[in-house]
């Protein structure tokens, strides 16, 4: 498999073939010596070096043309900004943070475009800083929003930031409460994404919001919690500066330069039946030079029992983590839960309490690291006779994969007999006119014809 390496030989040996130099931004060439930022890369293309380096060029070489590295907020139109268009808030269930776009506030034509892209390159590196690289949920808020409000043009040109511009940050595309008008539109959206990200794709309404953002960090306004109001905050960015990492290379580690921890598994928890109780567990490996502090956190916290959920490595010292789901909790409700593992840098392992906490609320952004962990349930977990949904029982098991299939399947075949309907609505009613018509105009011949003959 590639390695982030493996990417850089690659773009380097491409520079140095390059006549005349493309004279890149110094901060965008930053992210072609960080590992971190790198490896997005590989992930964003499947392992596949080559295109990996296609891309970091790509990326670089449209960040000199549009001015990326230079776009702040003393250059871009600040009285679009306040108007609350592009905001950030909320998490989504992984911990992501969601962009939210809300379509009631543009009118296409009405504002300059190549601003508003400015805006947008704009929120996007801000982000993309302060969440270390995280991926982050695009959120289309089109409540109380119009054909009026529909520009094709800036959704795509959203998705194509995603798409080639801004590696593995996407997390899920959220189109909420769409009206029934745009559904055609944004078929053109799903015909320019690829595939994996066309599984992203989630349409919810107030009812379904829950299933990708908790009730904790929804707005108010999609009946949620946070009574949020947007106030444009400026960027401080003496706490956002990406953290500079070295570039040995990988090996056959696991663990990236520039990462404090390596886990074991990496990125799915796989929880087993024993003695009915049901558990998981990984490992944490301090790779750092120096002793790190680890904390671990979940979307649902009365679901788990997390042992030990915070704690100090050693350089190079190792500790498990057993996770066991609390009784009485459905499969299929745990599997929608996420861990965040975060850990920073100290000066000792025993430092006391008092130390450890202060160390953990002066620190930044770019002083800690993150990873994220999914829950999978093998299937022979499930009950032997069938499987549990909604807190009944079938016949054969069925895999969540499945009934999420199942249920897109009856969606769209609903959505068809619902058109069928309406069409067949028209046409009777088109039939019914016809007929009236038709006998009005028989009725005033007949009429007449008996008028003629009567004169006879």
């Amino acid at each position: 498999m590639a390695t982030t390496a493996d990417v850089r030989s690659l773009f380097e040996a491409k520079l140095k073939e390059t006549s005349p130099s493309p004279d890149f931004h110094p901060s965008d060439l930053e992210r072609a010596r960080d590992d971190k930022y790198i490896k997005r890369v590989l992930e964003h293309q499947e392992y596949d070096a080559k295109r990996g380096a296609d891309m970091l060029w790509d990326i670089l070489t449209w960040r000199k043309a549009v001015g990326a590295s230079d776009i702040n907020e003393s250059n871009i139109r600040m009285d679009y900004v306040n108007e609350g268009m592009f905001f950030p808030r909320g998490r989504d269930v992984d911990g992501s943070l969601l962009f939210i776009f809300k379509a009631k506030m543009h009118i296409k034509g009405q504002k300059d475009y190549e601003e508003l892209k400015k805006i947008m390159i704009y929120w996007f590196d801000r982000v993309e800083r302060e969440e270390n690289g995280q991926k982050i949920t695009m959120f289309f808020d089109m409540d109380g929003s119009g054909l009026g409000n529909m520009d094709m043009e800036l959704v795509k040109y959203l998705i194509t930031l995603f798409k080639l511009y801004y590696p593995y940050f996407l997390n899920y595309i959220v189109i909420y409460h769409m009206p029934w008008v745009l559904l055609a539109p944004f078929k053109v959206v799903k015909s320019i994404l690829p595939a994996k990200a066309v599984e992203k794709m989630k349409f919810l309404t107030k009812d379904s919001l829950k299933e990708i953002v908790a009730p904790e960090q929804a707005m108010s306004c999609w009946g949620g919690k946070d009574n949020y109001t947007f106030e444009f905050i400026p960027e401080n960015k003496s706490n956002s500066t990406p953290k500079k990492v070295t570039f040995a290379e990988q090996g056959d580690s696991q663990h990236s330069p520039g990462e404090m921890l390596r886990l074991v598994p990496n990125d799915t928890i796989i929880f087993k039946s024993e003695n009915e109780e049901i558990s998981g567990q990984f490992t944490i490996t301090n790779m750092d030079d120096s002793a790190v502090s680890f904390k671990i956190r979940t979307t649902a916290p009365e679901k788990f029992r997390v042992r030990p959920s915070s704690g100090c490595l050693a350089s190079g010292a190792s500790q498990t983590v057993l996770i066991v789901v609390q009784p009485g909790i459905q499969l299929t409700v745990v599997t929608k839960d996420r861990f965040l593992v975060m850990s920073i840098q100290i000066p000792k392992v025993d430092l006391t309490p008092k130390e450890l906490t202060e160390i953990w609320q002066t620190s930044t952004v770019s002083k800690t690291d993150e990873y994220r962990l999914k829950c999978q349930f093998p299937q022979q977990i499930a009950p032997k006779n069938g499987t549990v949904t909604d807190g009944k029982m079938s016949d054969k098991p069925e895999s969540a994969a499945t009934t999420l299939q199942n249920l897109e399947r009856n969606y769209a075949s609903l959505h068809r007999d619902m058109k069928q309907l309406k069409w067949m609505q028209f046409i009777t009613m088109a039939m019914t006119v016809l007929v009236a018509v038709l006998g009005y105009l028989l009725y005033e011949n007949v009429s007449e014809e008996n008028k003629y003959c009567e004169r006879l």
